[in-house]
């Protein structure tokens, strides 16, 4: 390992937030590479049949409540997009998912959901969604390494702050994981997302 993280420390997916790590320097650490594209991720093409519900519920609610928590945000925003993500896609869902590969690749994630050929991750951020991708960066890395992933060539996870979600991708053979220029804002782009989140636990990742 080199200088930024201390071999005979132990480190979890948060401290990475919290030590303000930039997500390149962190991948680079675990023998990783990054660059920063827009990802033009497939969109699933069948009809979501809640999704104009979903739109009119969030929109409803917003003018009555702040969001200025990140357990504001989960309740409001995150928490109503990735119940109807499992309704669509079956997935199982895990909400605070302990996992450890090694002393420094450990901690919780923040939602993980799984279907039998693909697993998505999702790291739920009050703000700072560059800090937010290094987080999210450790975390796909982990499940890299992690044995119960060994079916897929590539890992999807997104970063979020509720209204705003931002996508990486992890090209398992390569070691290179993109992370996506676009974002994504709820309620706006409500259709687009979903579509995106439905897809990745439908079918590959190409």
């Amino acid at each position: 390992m080199s200088k930024l993280l201390n071999p005979n420390q132990s480190y979890t997916f948060s401290k990475f937030f919290e030590l303000q790590i930039e997500p390149d320097d962190i991948v680079t650490e675990f023998g990783y590479t990054l660059e920063r594209t827009r990802l033009n991720l497939p969109q699933y093409s069948g009809e979501l049949d809640r999704l104009e519900e979903l739109r009119s519920r969030i929109e409803e609610v917003l003018p009555y409540v702040s969001l200025t928590t990140e357990t504001s945000r989960r309740e409001i925003l995150i928490s109503q997009v990735i119940l109807d993500l499992v309704h669509y896609t079956k997935a199982q869902l895990r909400i605070e998912y302990s996992i450890k590969v090694t002393e420094q690749l450990q901690g919780y994630l923040d939602y993980l959901l799984r279907t039998q050929a693909e697993v998505l991750v999702i790291e739920a951020k009050r703000e700072d969604l560059t800090y937010g991708f290094t987080q999210l960066a450790a975390e796909m890395i982990a499940l890299d390494q992690w044995e119960k992933t060994s079916a897929q060539s590539t890992l999807l996870g997104a970063v979020t702050t509720g209204n705003i979600w931002q996508f990486g991708r992890l090209n398992r053979a390569t070691k290179h994981i993109e992370q996506g220029l676009d974002s994504y804002r709820v309620p706006d782009d409500l259709d687009p997302l979903m579509r995106i989140l439905v897809q990745s636990l439908v079918g590959s990742i190409v």
